[in-house]
């Protein structure tokens, strides 16, 4: 049964927009037409979409997951290899946490500082604008000023 981009797109989970993003990058081959010009899609490329949205709720990038697609199409392939990529993803989600629990802190930091009051000194403000800005440069509160923060390292108020 043949299924038009709406219909595949639900089957799916795969937005219609995402369906033709993918054909568009070639990570899924464009779909046959109708005579009128209507993409058509057979249960075996919704079931690919599907492979599609799963790897991509798993985070792996568009490369990764045409290298997944390989795999999963290839019967003789050995389970090893897929489990290299595999293992090699959860560094790089390992790498992203550290990033954004730096920034988390950072950030924490940053807003255990700011008064938030009715005055317009703002230590958030002030290491935004710094050009060294961000987690692997936090921002230090020196007399009223941002210079470089130690994340959780509270700032000793001065009176």
């Amino acid at each position: 049964m043949n299924m038009n981009i709406g219909q595949a797109a639900k089957a799916s989970g795969v937005s219609a927009k995402m369906i033709r993003h993918y054909e568009s990058v070639g990570l899924f081959p464009e779909a046959a037409r109708t005579e009128s010009g209507y993409r058509q899609y057979t249960a075996k490329e919704v079931s690919t979409l599907r492979f599609v949205r799963q790897s991509r709720d798993l985070g792996f990038s568009v490369q990764q997951i045409r290298e997944l697609l390989g795999l999963w199409q290839d019967r003789k392939r050995p389970s090893r290899q897929v489990r290299a990529l595999a293992q090699a993803h959860i560094v790089e989600l390992d790498e992203k946490l550290k990033e954004l629990q730096s920034m988390k802190l950072t950030l924490e930091h940053l807003v255990h500082c700011c008064h938030g009051d009715d005055r317009p000194d703002c230590p958030i403000i002030d290491t935004l604008a710094h050009e060294s800005a961000g987690p692997t440069a936090p921002a230090r509160h020196v007399q009223g000023r941002t210079a470089g923060l130690q994340p959780g390292r509270p700032r000793r108020r001065m009176t």
